[in-house]
């Protein structure tokens, strides 16, 4: 079986790039990875040479290429199904890939007003109006569901971690970085994505790059 080549963008601020990079780090997928920096005059060029949507991520797997973070996702799935990178239990999995497609679905309000930023932190100031406190509302509903029908056997959205936390993970660090107000239970599973040691070799990454996004830098 092939390497794959994972295309992702700076690790402070991708955070489309970060979920299929903890998907494989996780799982112990084996993948080589390239780097595109953002914001450059070249940026759009480089891109390009990778991917056809001229974004990133994508995956390229002998002659398939796949630009998509949730079809990434799937093809690592398909490609390793010795690991549970979806929860093995129907009802979870179903569950999993419904509010993992409703996370690349949503959250317009939370994203545009908190983005992933793994260089700053920030104390607590609403941001964003009702359209972000609806999003992170409705965020909280979905792992308390999660966690209260699925989660019972560990810390994370179905017990173990699986795809779905991946797909949450930039919530994760939006939540912890702007400081939102959480309840215990939802606090617990911030950190437990925060602690989990796939993510935490990409915060030590992050924190390496001195590059800076002007667009995804606020007060």
């Amino acid at each position: 079986m092939s390497v794959p080549t994972l295309v992702i963008a700076n690790k402070r601020y991708s955070s489309w790039s970060l979920r299929p990079w903890l998907v494989a780090t996780h799982f112990g997928i084996a993948f080589d990875e390239v780097g595109v920096l953002l914001d450059k005059p070249d940026t759009k060029a480089t891109i390009l040479r990778w991917s056809p949507s001229g974004r990133v991520p994508c995956l390229i797997d002998g002659d398939v290429r796949v630009w998509e973070t949730l079809a990434i996702i799937e093809w690592l799935a398909e490609r390793h199904p010795e690991h549970a990178v979806w929860p093995r239990d129907p009802a979870a999995r179903a569950h999993a890939r419904a509010i993992s497609s409703e996370m690349h679905a949503g959250f317009t309000g939370l994203r545009s007003a908190c983005p992933m930023n793994l260089g700053r932190r920030f104390s607590w100031a609403p941001r964003g109006g009702a359209a972000a406190a609806v999003d992170v509302a409705r965020i909280v509903e979905l792992w308390r569901d999660a966690r209260a029908r699925f989660g019972a056997a560990g810390p994370f959205l179905y017990g173990a971690f699986s795809a779905a936390d991946a797909m949450y993970a930039p919530v994760v660090t939006r939540l912890d970085t702007y400081a939102w107000p959480l309840d215990p239970d939802i606090r617990a599973y911030v950190d437990a994505v925060l602690t989990l040691p796939a993510f935490l070799a990409w915060k030590a990454a992050a924190d390496l790059e001195t590059e800076v996004v002007p667009s995804d830098e606020v007060d």
